[in-house]
């Protein structure tokens, strides 16, 4: 560290006239700093100019004017050469057969031989022209002197004076002579002042047209928010997409270009039109350059769609209005409308709107469905929405196993037959057990007589990546998790996919960030309905919706994480897609705990009564009589089929294998023997507990007995 030396010393040039004032002296041993050079602080200065938001703005202004007068130049160039030649009748003539549109192609053809026709004409006419203007010129003025000596004759009668025959042709002459003097006055400013007006004129017309790059315009132009859509602005952003034919083909149409766009229509909160695309050009060149496209339309990444149609060499875009697509939808009818009832045959769930503002409907009947996407996107809520309309048909019976356990089901206690909440490995197991619980359902519902009707059976799995990535094996040494032929959890979920939906038993599964390990190729290709939230990458994407639908347009990878929460694609036959489109995007409405709740309630309102069995337990002694009254709840009378299937779910080691017999042999003797109740074989709730509180204190009995 530098320390500063203080000195006394008496300055010999001081001018103060005593000699022995001190003065006091701070010397620093610490290194001056150092001289910058003169040119580099010129340098920064000149930077600093330069760089200077004004000194841009005043640049930029500057460019722009002068680039009006050259773009102005080019469009009155090319106007003339337009109107000179048959350049413009070409140019439609080549447009209507790019276009397929060969009628049309004929007229044109027509109207270009007319003008050639009509221009040979005017250029056989200039050759015979001088001698008409000069026979025309001869006649006129003999014509015109003799008029003015018969004019001058008539005034010397009048006035008795000779002098006044040549009056009129002199006053001709000197009226000539006028023009040629005010043209010598006049000629000189006009030179001069002539080009500037030409320059003026051209300046006109390259500021109306905007005829200047985009970087040199103002900033209120160049940025364009909610810019309209017009065919201008849709030919110019395809033409600077950066395909060399398609580029070419459009400078060859000039204006024309606008033919190969369909009508531009209103759809919802933006506007959608069809492209037929040039010669030369694929409809996957321009899906690569999506982005670029939306840039060249004002627009966001997000805010442009594009998909296949059917026709050929044809994209089909979709142009959101700028930010329409980050405003709310509202809320669902579920929440609005509380006399709304589900029908799980005919009905189609009110899911959300599409982007054209249309209702999202889907039907649910005999459809095995998978909802994908990253954390925290919605999924949960997606699903929720769809099992909470469908719970509005009393028919229905559900059993969940949510593996992320946060409660996002938790209104569906009183609803489900089975409810698991949890993210462990035993919660795993169990889920797993709900699902070939399912399955022996759904063989017992397959060997029933042809034409037994069966009430709907759903199995939802949120979460679902965590049974297929648990690595538990049971006392078999069978995986409960894995895509293996072994695998507990994904045989299930396969025989359920294989043949479930004849018989009304059905598998939702929400899981997150899909890949081979967490979602295999057969689970996911075995939903009938397949949707997907904001994805990182497009092979997520096509592991998600499948390839088709990828290569139709299907862009879920391109949804913004955080941003498009909600917003899903999807490929199913049960939500009306447009023709020829292999996806459709949906903005799903969001129904929070409380609503969801509510709608629960409604729900629990519709049935008798339903148990819920929050854990399935395993290997242990049984007492059918109280697993009976337990399975039967709080319902007067529950059917014998409907207590043998929650038997199973409760416990499918002891009750999976029974039948009516089965379970009329643990009643008989009680008092709460089955009986019949609108011709249906049913169980009394009442007996039941007469039953169990009259039977001795030892009268417990096994499954097994």
């Amino acid at each position: 560290m530098s320390e500063n030396v203080v000195r006394l010393h008496k300055d010999p040039e001081s001018p103060a006239p005593d000699a022995s004032v001190t003065t006091l002296t701070v010397v620093s041993d610490a290194p001056a700093a150092p001289v910058v050079p003169l040119w580099v602080r010129s340098g920064r200065a000149v930077k600093r100019v330069a760089t200077d938001e004004r000194t841009t703005t005043a640049a930029r202004t500057v460019a722009r004017h002068g680039l009006y007068v050259w773009g102005g130049g080019r469009i009155v160039a090319r106007r003339t050469w337009d109107g000179r030649t048959a350049a413009r009748y070409e140019r439609m003539l080549r447009a209507a057969e790019a276009a397929g549109n060969y009628e049309v192609a004929a007229e044109w053809e027509e109207r270009g031989q007319r003008f050639r026709e009509a221009r040979h004409r005017r250029r056989m006419d200039l050759l015979t022209s001088p001698i008409d203007a000069a026979k025309g010129a001869l006649v006129g003025t003999g014509m015109g002197i003799g008029s003015l000596v018969a004019l001058g004759i008539v005034l010397a009668i009048a006035n008795k004076d000779v002098t006044d025959v040549v009056t009129p042709v002199m006053a001709v002459i000197e009226f000539i002579r006028l023009l040629i003097t005010i043209v010598q006055v006049v000629w000189g400013p006009a030179i001069t002042i002539g080009p500037f007006l030409a320059l003026l004129a051209l300046w006109a017309v390259g500021s109306k047209q905007q005829a200047a790059p985009a970087w040199a315009l103002p900033a209120n132009v160049r940025d364009g928010e909610g810019e309209p859509i017009t065919p201008s602005i849709v030919v110019k952003a395809l033409r600077d997409l950066g395909i060399p034919a398609m580029r070419n083909a459009i400078k060859e149409m000039g204006d024309a270009g606008a033919s190969m766009l369909s009508p531009i229509k209103i759809a919802g909160c933006g506007v959608e039109l069809d492209v037929t695309l040039p010669s030369g050009v694929s409809t996957n060149e321009v899906q690569n350059r999506r982005r670029k496209l939306a840039e060249n339309l004002t627009r966001h990444e997000h805010e442009v769609f594009i998909t296949i149609p059917p026709a050929a060499r044809t994209v089909r875009l979709w142009i959101a209005d700028s930010g329409a697509l980050d405003e709310p939808i509202g809320p669902s009818p579920l929440v609005t409308d509380e006399s709304l009832t589900a029908d799980y045959s005919k009905g189609r769930a009110p899911w959300g709107q599409d982007l054209r503002g249309d209702a999202a409907l889907l039907s649910l009947f005999q459809r095995m469905l998978l909802v994908t996407g990253l954390s925290n996107q919605g999924k949960t809520a997606a699903l929720r929405a769809l099992a909470l309309w469908i719970a509005l048909d009393r028919t229905v019976e559900f059993r969940v196993a949510d593996l992320k356990g946060a409660g996002d089901w938790a209104m569906f206690d009183g609803l489900a037959t089975v409810l698991i909440q949890g993210p462990t490995d035993e919660h795993v197991i169990e889920a797993t057990e709900m699902v070939e619980s399912g399955v022996e359902e759904m063989n017992r519902r397959l060997q029933e007589p042809p034409g037994t009707e069966f009430h709907p059976l759903i199995l939802i799995v949120d979460e679902a990546q965590v049974a297929f990535m648990c690595p538990l094996k049971d006392e078999d040494k069978r995986p409960y998790g894995g895509s293996k032929a072994t695998s507990r959890y994904f045989m299930g979920a396969r025989k359920i996919h294989n043949q479930g939906r004849a018989v009304n038993v059905l598998l939702w599964q929400g899981t997150q960030d899909p890949t081979d390990q967490n979602l295999p190729k057969l689970v996911r290709e075995g939903a009938h309905t397949r949707a997907s939230l904001a994805l990182g990458t497009e092979s997520q994407a096509r592991m998600a919706l499948g390839d088709k639908a990828v290569d139709g347009g299907a862009a879920p990878h391109l949804l913004r994480p955080g941003l498009d929460k909600g917003t899903l694609v999807v490929a199913s036959d049960g939500i009306e897609i447009p023709k020829g489109q292999a996806s459709i995007t949906v903005r799903t409405h969001y129904i929070d705990t409380e609503a969801a709740t509510a709608i629960a309630d409604r729900a629990k309102a519709l049935r008798d009564g339903v148990t819920t069995l929050t854990v399935i337990e395993r290997g242990e002694e049984r007492d059918p009589l109280a697993d009976i009254a337990t399975v039967v709840g709080k319902a007067t009378r529950l059917r014998t089929q409907d207590i043998l299937k929650r038997l199973a779910a409760l416990n499918e080691d002891a009750y999976g294998g029974w039948s009516f017999l089965d379970l009329k042999r643990v009643l008989d003797g009680t008092g709460a023997e089955p009986y019949k109740s609108d011709g249906i074989m049913s169980v009394s709730r009442d007996r039941l507990t007469r039953a169990l509180a009259n039977r001795p204190e030892d009268g417990s009995a096994s499954a097994d007995g």
